[in-house]
């Protein structure tokens, strides 16, 4: 049982259901009924914020296994004041995470897998690429504090819910035709050359296809111990790295360099820091106990893939 994320989701829903899975999903609304059901699944209109709403879909359901995938990321992205654009989504990651812990241990879900994120969260020592086994941020900007807490609290209690089975998946930076890094949003500020590489672009990138994200999802239902797997392919890379690389895929000039302190005064201290700080992840782990390895093996296949397809 899922709630359904755009960019997750409609990959992971079809993949379940190919591999023979009978789907419950969440919605909040008729209209994602409606995708759920031309998509094969069986739609439950529940909040994720509501407690019993959640216990009681769950133990209408009796699921195998629980999926956790709920975010609440809407309108315009607000990178300056990060928390906020994602205050609801760690709601979410919280409250939304203990509600369904409580429900699938409830309904004697074998199961319980969770969505993390595999990248900024990373402690910024130096070292390009992390493992599973590397501390998080300590100290990360103060508008993604919120945010970093959420998603400590995913990873700390999915494993210890007790009953079922803990499995939290940190994908990378999510990416297909129209979602992620492929959005309008993001390929028209690459257009206008508003999307800089900032200072050095050493901030080093970890990205998934998001059809590679679900099959990695659908892979953790019966592989893998209790814990966390970092979903990245197998190219980490840095922003002066993959930024230029990415616009010249979709046609547009090189983008503009500018310093840390005018990328600071512009759009702020987080993308400075996603730019020019942030750490890769191994997907070592998730290949090794998952069988898994991602169909895109990097994102300039990817990328251009996306944009053919």
């Amino acid at each position: 049982m899922s709630q359904e994320e755009p960019a997750i989701g409609k990959q992971l829903v079809p993949q379940l259901i190919a591999a023979g899975h009978d789907v419950v999903a969440t919605t909040r609304s008729e209209r994602g009924a409606s995708v759920v059901r031309n998509m094969g699944g069986q739609p439950a209109i529940v909040d994720g914020l509501d407690e019993q709403g959640i216990l009681d879909a769950v133990a209408r359901a009796q699921p195998e296994v629980v999926i956790h995938e709920m975010t609440a990321l809407a309108g315009k992205p607000d990178m300056r004041r990060w928390d906020r654009w994602f205050h609801t989504t760690n709601e979410l990651r919280t409250r939304g995470t203990d509600y369904l812990a409580r429900a699938a241990g409830q309904a004697g879900a074998r199961r319980l897998i969770a969505q993390s994120y595999a990248g900024w969260p990373n402690a910024p020592d130096g070292r390009s690429v992390k493992t599973e086994e590397d501390p998080l941020n300590p100290d990360p900007p103060k508008w993604m504090r919120e945010s970093l807490a959420a998603i400590r609290h995913v990873e700390t209690t999915v494993p210890a819910a007790g009953g079922p089975e803990g499995l939290v998946l940190r994908y990378g930076a999510l990416y297909a035709r129209g979602t992620g890094m492929l959005a309008p949003e993001a390929l028209e500020l690459i257009h206008k050359r508003q999307f800089p590489v900032v200072d050095d672009g050493a901030g080093v990138w970890s990205f998934v296809n998001t059809a590679d994200a679900a099959s990695a999802t659908v892979a953790a239902l019966d592989r893998g111990a209790p814990g966390i797997y970092n979903i990245v392919d197998d190219d980490p890379a840095a922003a002066r790295e993959w930024l230029p690389h990415l616009a010249e895929t979709i046609g547009a000039k090189p983008p503009r360099r500018v310093p840390s302190w005018l990328g600071r005064i512009v759009a702020g201290e987080v993308p400075v820091f996603l730019l020019t700080s942030i750490a890769g992840s191994s997907n070592q782990k998730a290949r090794r106990e998952l069988s898994w390895e991602p169909r895109y093996k990097s994102w300039r296949e990817g990328f251009a893939a996306a944009q053919l397809n």
